[in-house]
């Protein structure tokens, strides 16, 4: 079984990344599949702030 604790850790450190930070980590992957991982994260975290900002009428 996975440590849940360990991932729910990384889980939060993703979590606080800035754009710049996931552009930084796509820039310097070192694969085409570990490019694709962080151009997936950034995605996400892009649109939990777009959701954010329409759940707040402020878009």
């Amino acid at each position: 079984m996975c440590d849940v604790i360990k991932y729910s850790r990384i889980y939060s450190e993703i979590s606080q990344l800035q754009p710049e930070d996931t552009l930084q980590l796509v820039l310097e992957a070192k694969s085409k599949e570990e490019r694709d991982f962080f151009e997936l994260v950034g995605n996400f975290l892009l649109q939990k702030k777009q959701k954010q900002v329409i759940e707040r009428n402020l878009f």
